[in-house]
């Protein structure tokens, strides 16, 4: 992990996902040619999507596809958890413990689902607070259904956190940039004054 700028480090021989100022790949482990192999910062990988969000790589294992998995996957997840949430709230009935019980774990699941969605869609655009996500931890494997629900409908747009990610990377490429440029020149061949 570099501690310049929080993305992690990967090793010199790994596949540069980094582009130029154009957009394109530059072909450097930095993305800056004639940098050193490994230099630089990089970007963070995102879950299921590793570092294709950075220039939406193509193909049957690229970003697109890794969209449409997570989409039919997260939805399908929901779904599944769905029915065996109905089956609870059926066994829930069955064990006639009161219509204020079984009102009151609907309204629980609901608000938890509600809380949960919100929760995770706010993840996506800005890093949220550890201890706020710690004391929100059992809260969220309540509304889990919710937080399934934010994954599927996010990936209709991009990878859930790739704008959050893709801001923090362009910022460490930026300030990267311009700590290497005030670098530049050869320090040996300026004039001693003697």
């Amino acid at each position: 992990m570099s501690d310049e700028n929080g993305t992690p480090d990967t090793s010199a021989g790994s596949r540069d996902t980094s582009t130029g100022a154009a957009g394109t790949p530059t072909g450097t482990p930095a993305g800056r040619p004639g940098s050193p192999a490994g230099a630089g910062p990089r970007p963070e990988p995102l879950r299921f999507f590793g570092t294709t969000w950075v220039d939406h790589d193509p193909g049957y294992r690229g970003y697109a596809a890794r969209r449409i998995a997570v989409a039919v996957g997260s939805l399908a997840a929901a779904a599944v958890s769905c029915l065996v949430l109905r089956f609870a709230y059926e066994g829930i009935a069955i064990a006639d413990l009161g219509s204020f019980v079984t009102l009151l774990v609907a309204v629980m699941f609901a608000v938890c689902t509600a809380l949960a969605f919100r929760h995770t869609w706010e993840s996506f655009t800005k890093r949220p607070d550890p201890d706020r996500q710690a004391s929100l931890r059992g809260l969220l494997a309540v509304g889990f259904v919710g937080s399934l629900l934010a994954y599927f409908f996010r990936t209709l747009t991009e990878a859930p956190g790739e704008r959050l990610h893709r801001e923090e990377y362009d910022t460490a490429r930026e300030q990267y940039e311009r700590r290497s440029t005030r670098r530049t020149g050869n320090p040996s061949k300026k004039r001693r004054r003697g």
